[in-house]
C-alpha cells in the first residue's frame, strides 16, 4: 500500500536521522494511512478508501458524498 492520501494527498517526507555524533543517515516521515470502508448511500455501495487520520476527521465533519466529490475532482478514481 503506497503512503499517500486519497484525500488530501499527502505523501512522506523526508529527511535524516542526526546521532548524538552528528552522522546524518535518511529517514521518511510517513504520514498515519488507514484503511476505511464508508456506505455511499448516492451509488447504493461501500467504498474502501485510503486515508490519512486527519483526512478520517475531515470525512467525518463535510460527510462522505462530499469527500468523494473532493476526490474526483482530485482525478482519484473510487
Amino acid at each position: 500500500m503506497s503512503a499517500h492520501c486519497q484525500l488530501t494527498g499527502s505523501k512522506p517526507g523526508f529527511g535524516n536521522n542526526i546521532s548524538h555524533s552528528h552522522r546524518r543517515t535518511s529517514r521518511r516521515f510517513d504520514p498515519n494511512i488507514q484503511r476505511k470502508s464508508y456506505w455511499l448511500p448516492s451509488e447504493g455501495r461501500h467504498v474502501r478508501l485510503t486515508l490519512s487520520a486527519k483526512a478520517i476527521k475531515t470525512v467525518d465533519a463535510i460527510g462522505i458524498e462530499a469527500a468523494v466529490a473532493r476526490i474526483r475532482a482530485r482525478g482519484g478514481k473510487v
